[in-house]
């Protein structure tokens, strides 16, 4: 009996232990954010660097408190629900004990891993990854309380739009300051994906400053709850049901089974488009733009997910509307309305796009293994798919259409016929929610108006970063009038 009630003794003793530095790994996690966006974004003193380093260390000892604690007293649950990245930056907090248990040597091995392993710089990008990893765990935990989701969202805007507004007014974010009042609207813009500005934001921020609204319009336009939803999976994996029925909803996953799958999948698809929307719009203004080589890959980068996002914001003077660009080649036209399509088509149109390629890609390799045909399955393009392309690719050649014939005397007029097709087709693509404008909308004749705001008010397809009521919901006001208008009971599309 001694024995027994000494061992729940012990036990009760390790969970208390183990919740208080839960707690105090996520106030060090915050702490760790906030100290460092005060290293990263002011002008620092040495006596102020020093002070910042001993905050760095607090944390660090905390942090490598909680893991070696875990590890040593519940190793078996650490084991269980412990996923391999998670695993990766619990052993490289650890490696930062080895400044601490061995000196710098005066002839390393390995001289570029010895300057790594002992530089301030390493530890505070280890400690970052660190907080963030908490965080997650700590927003996943919440989600499992059976939490309003409509509550969760309205914080998690909340909180992003304040964040970023301080953010934006560090010293090295912009060039001259700004005013709390601007950072704020622009901050909630970025998050609301909008495009609106008080400032100039060309001449506003620094490179910094365009990272950190780059960060707020990614956030915005893929969604808030889909980054939280992607860092708490990846990390931890050990949810509540509630909390995966939760994302599950949000990211339009089949089964429970595929919510990280299909996390990764949307975030991989958004960076590798930016990715390859940049280069194009670096090659398209590289010869252009007089501009430095690094300028111009932040513009290309911070174009390609302002228009992917569907947000408008650009780090040119006059915007897209800016005299160099619109007597060049027009190539930047075409590849910034392209990349606001693919960001408007929708996440469930970009799964099933990926659905669709494994069967075709597995009925191939099964007859050229086997020389068999598969039997045909059923709905391998879903019906949300079908009307968001159709309607879009609809919508997009009659609004083209459209703006070139009431347009090419007036604001087009003096442009030869390529120029006025380019600024047609993205004059209708944009207004649909992305914000950008190359030709002054003041100008426009009565009737474009009306056409743009049917656009604005239509929007992208459902659950995509752009706005409006969305083409499926367009299309389905159309099919249930024509069923109406037919006499039928009921709405038939594509025989289903």
């Amino acid at each position: 009996m001694t024995w027994n009630r000494a061992l729940r003794h012990s036990r009760t003793a390790i969970t208390a232990i183990s919740g208080l530095l839960e707690v105090l790994s996520v106030i060090a996690a915050i702490g760790c954010l906030l100290c460092a966006t005060l290293y990263i974004g002011f002008e620092r003193e040495a006596n102020e660097l020093r002070t910042l380093l001993v905050y760095f260390r607090t944390f660090q000892c905390i942090f490598l408190a909680k893991v070696l604690f875990n590890l040593i007293f519940n190793l078996k649950n650490t084991i269980e629900n412990t996923r391999v990245i998670k695993w990766i930056v619990d052993i490289t907090l650890l490696s930062t004990l080895l400044p601490a248990l061995y000196p710098r040597p005066a002839n390393p091995w390995i001289p570029w891993l010895e300057d790594v392993l002992y530089s301030n710089k390493f530890l505070l990008g280890i400690l970052v990854a660190f907080a963030i990893v908490e965080i997650s765990y700590f927003v996943i935990r919440i989600m499992g309380k059976r939490t309003n989701p409509s509550l969760i969202l309205s914080c998690s805007f909340l909180f992003f739009i304040f964040l970023g507004s301080f953010l934006l007014m560090m010293p090295r974010c912009t060039y001259h300051g700004i005013g709390y009042i601007d950072s704020l609207f622009v901050s909630t813009s970025a998050v609301c994906i909008t495009g609106l500005t008080t400032i100039d934001v060309a001449s506003t921020f620094t490179p910094l400053g365009l990272l950190i609204l780059g960060l707020l319009i990614q956030i915005g336009g893929l969604g808030v709850m889909t980054f939280t939803s992607f860092f708490a999976l990846f990390f931890s994996g050990n949810t509540s049901v509630y909390s995966q029925l939760m994302v599950k909803d949000m990211i339009y996953s089949k089964t429970i089974n595929a919510l990280l799958p299909t996390l990764l999948y949307i975030l991989g698809f958004t960076v590798i488009v930016e990715l390859i929307g940049a280069f194009f719009i670096w090659l398209s203004i590289h010869d252009v733009l007089i501009m430095s080589t690094e300028d111009q890959i932040i513009f290309s980068i911070f174009h390609a997910v302002s228009a992917f996002c569907n947000a408008g914001f650009s780090n040119l003077p006059g915007g897209m509307a800016n005299p160099v660009l619109m007597n060049s080649n027009q190539m930047i036209y075409i590849v910034i309305g392209i990349i606001v399509m693919a960001g408007g088509i929708g996440f469930p149109v970009l799964v099933n796009f990926k659905e669709a390629f494994i069967e075709y890609f597995r009925r191939l390799w099964r007859r050229i293994n086997h020389g068999t045909k598969i039997g045909r399955s059923v709905h391998i393009w879903n019906v949300n798919t079908k009307i968001a392309l159709y309607t879009t690719l609809i919508i997009f050649a009659v609004s083209t259409v459209v703006f070139f014939i009431l347009e090419r005397n007036n604001t087009l007029a003096g442009m030869s016929l390529y120029d006025s097709i380019v600024q047609s087709f993205f004059n209708s693509t944009t207004p649909r929610s992305s914000g950008f404008v190359s030709v002054n909308p003041a100008n426009f004749l009565n009737v474009t108006l009306v056409i743009v705001l049917f656009l604005m008010w239509i929007g992208g397809a459902s659950q995509s970063t752009a706005g409006g009521v969305k083409v499926n919901t367009f299309a389905l006001i159309l099919l249930n009038l024509k069923s109406i208008i037919l006499g039928k009971d009921h709405v038939t599309v594509y025989d289903r």
